[in-house]
């Protein structure tokens, strides 16, 4: 099992992190793959940029530890994340999930659980720009609900 963790501000190629997860591999039956995008709208209607702070190397290990349990959880031939940092506009990249197994259920749940964990558990931060002013965004009671749900299944 290959586990790939980046935090970095330059964009990715979800195509060639792809193929670096499953080159020479024929034990891949499936790779769910989520990219999370920034949007023009959150809190308020008018975002116009984001702003994402880490705490190097706590990060990775905190994405690394969640790349772990999924592989713990489902049966995962390889998983990659990599989430960005700094300021990013709308319509830009900010999260690629992937997961890979032998068969798309597993992939596809572990890819799921990737994301609610690491939207409750990886040290983020965010603060959102506006036009009236910009603002550091709270968790949400929505996300601790997407995670909540795994502790019990």
């Amino acid at each position: 099992m290959t586990i790939a963790i980046r935090v970095q501000q330059t964009t990715f190629d979800v195509g060639a992190e792809q193929l670096a997860l499953t080159e020479g591999r024929c034990d891949i039956g499936a790779v769910v793959s989520f990219t999370g995008w920034v949007r023009d709208f959150n809190e308020r209607p008018d975002v116009t940029a984001l702003t994402l702070e880490h705490f190097p190397g706590m990060t990775e290990k905190a994405l690394h530890a969640i790349a772990q349990e999924a592989s713990d959880r489902w049966s995962l031939q390889g998983v990659t994340i990599i989430h960005r940092i700094g300021r990013l506009e709308p319509g830009e990249a900010i999260v690629l999930a992937m997961a890979a197994s032998a068969h798309r259920h597993a992939a596809f749940e572990a890819c799921d659980f990737i994301m609610d964990t690491l939207k409750t558990r990886a040290p983020f931060w965010k603060k959102e720009h506006t036009e009236s002013g910009s603002y550091w965004v709270s968790e949400r009671q929505s996300d601790r609900e997407a995670a909540d749900r795994w502790e019990h299944s």
